[in-house]
């Protein structure tokens, strides 16, 4: 793919993530609306300077509109992740945080009679749970809460929390961290 496509591309996706018209970016950039309309449809060849004015006033990095965009379809497989175990605790991670990404996605599996302690997380930090087979208590700093299957439940991940399986049978929940920092 041509640079010009590339930019133009993203170029495109980032004004209207920004929900900003050809004319109000033209008039944030400093450049003309029919320079920026060439540029958005890939027949101008923007210069270097016309790039930054570009990205600064959609307040990006210079290299988000000439890197190509990621494929945002992404397939995972459970059986291509290999769990962290703590005994009778398994944790399959389907999504790590990243600099794009503020939140990471599990899937936990707990044995009967598995208990989970986490003394909390990183500061600013929201856990998810949506319980997908069986029953888990969970204890948020001292307060025990019932889950059953399909239920969700929230709370700020920096206190400690206790992951509890008192039935006989194994247990399995999707769980995501969000970070606010």
């Amino acid at each position: 793919m041509e640079v010009n496509e590339i930019i133009a591309i993203n170029l495109k996706r980032l004004r209207e993530e920004k929900n900003l018209s050809l004319g109000q970016l033209a008039e944030l950039a400093g450049v003309s609306k029919v320079m920026l309309s060439g540029v958005e449809k890939g027949s101008s060849n923007p210069t270097i300077n016309t790039i930054w004015k570009i990205a600064a006033a959609l307040e990006v990095t210079y290299t988000d509109l000439l890197e190509l965009p990621e494929n945002n379809v992404v397939h995972v497989r459970k059986a291509d992740i290999h769990p962290l175990d703590d005994g009778a605790y398994h944790i399959f991670s389907y999504y790590k945080r990243n600099p794009n990404r503020k939140y990471e996605i599990y899937q936990i599996e707990m044995d009967a009679g598995c208990v989970h302690e986490s003394i909390g997380h990183s500061k600013e930090s929201v856990e998810y749970i949506m319980m997908v087979e069986g029953e888990m208590e969970l204890d948020v700093n001292g307060e025990v809460h019932r889950l059953q299957a399909d239920d969700g439940f929230c709370f700020d991940a920096v206190v400690p929390h206790k992951y509890m399986n008192n039935s006989k049978d194994k247990i399995k929940a999707v769980l995501m961290i969000f970070y606010k920092e």
